[in-house]
C-alpha cells in the first residue's frame, strides 16, 4: 500500500505549520498529473483511494483510464453538482470569503476545524485532533471547485458517460458538515447513464474527518 502526500506536504506536521507558502497556488490539475504519474509508475493499475479533494482526485484518475477500481470518501463534488448545501458553505467560508486565498496557503482555526470536520466530536476531542492533525492547505483547489459550473473547461470535471473506467464507490458522511451526503448522491446520479460500475454507501454518523 502507497500513500503519498500533496506535493510539498511530504513534511511533517509542524513543518507544515512554520512554512506552508510551500504549497501556495497548487491547484487540483497539478495534484492529479502529480498522482497520474505515481499511478503508472506502479507494477500493475493500483486500487485508487483519496478523500475529500481526494475523492475527487480519485474520480478525474479513473476518469483517464487509470486504476483497478476506485473509492471516493466524501468526495468534493465533481462539476455539475449544482446544489450546495449551507453546511458546505459555511465550512468553506473562511477560505472563499478572501478572494486572495486563491494564491495562499490557508490555516482553520479549532472552532471552524471543529464544524467542517468533527462536529460529532466534544471540544475537547476535536481540539486533540486538531492539535495533531491541522495543516494550512492550498486556497486554489476549494476556488476551483466552487466556481467549476461557471468555467467552460473546470479542472473539476469527469466524463460521467465513459462506460470503460474502472469501478467507482462513491462514501458519504450521513453527520458530515463539509461534504453532506447530499452531495455525494447528487455526484452518484451524475454517473447513471455510465456502464461502468458505480456503488453507493453512506455512514448515518460519520462526519468529515471519520473516513
Amino acid at each position: 500500500m502507497s500513500a503519498p502526500a500533496w506535493p510539498g506536504m511530504e513534511i511533517e506536521v509542524e513543518a507544515l505549520r512554520k512554512n506552508p507558502d510551500v504549497m501556495n497556488g497548487l491547484g487540483i490539475t497539478e495534484v492529479v498529473d502529480f498522482y497520474e504519474k505515481i499511478v503508472r509508475e506502479q507494477a500493475r493499475p493500483p486500487i485508487i483511494v483519496g478523500h475529500s479533494l481526494g475523492g475527487l482526485i480519485t474520480q478525474v484518475l479513473l476518469g483517464r483510464g487509470l486504476g483497478a477500481a476506485g473509492v471516493a470518501i466524501h468526495p468534493t463534488p465533481i462539476k455539475g453538482v449544482l446544489r450546495l448545501p449551507l453546511s458546505s458553505l459555511r465550512s468553506a467560508l473562511p477560505v472563499l470569503s478572501n478572494p486572495g486565498n486563491r494564491s495562499r496557503t490557508v490555516a482553520l482555526s479549532a472552532r471552524q476545524f471543529r464544524y467542517a470536520f468533527t462536529n460529532t466530536l466534544t471540544p475537547q476531542e476535536s481540539e486533540a485532533i486538531y492539535q495533531r492533525y491541522h495543516v494550512p492547505a492550498p486556497g486554489r483547489p476549494l476556488f476551483q471547485a466552487a466556481t467549476a459550473n461557471l468555467q467552460r473547461h473546470s479542472a473539476t470535471s469527469v466524463d460521467v458517460h465513459n462506460d470503460t473506467r474502472a469501478p467507482l464507490l462513491l462514501i458519504a458522511g450521513g453527520a458530515d458538515h463539509t461534504v453532506p451526503a447530499t452531495l455525494v448522491r447528487q455526484t452518484y446520479q451524475r454517473y447513471r447513464k455510465s456502464r461502468a460500475v458505480t456503488d453507493y454507501h453512506e455512514f448515518a454518523r460519520m462526519p468529515h474527518f471519520g473516513a
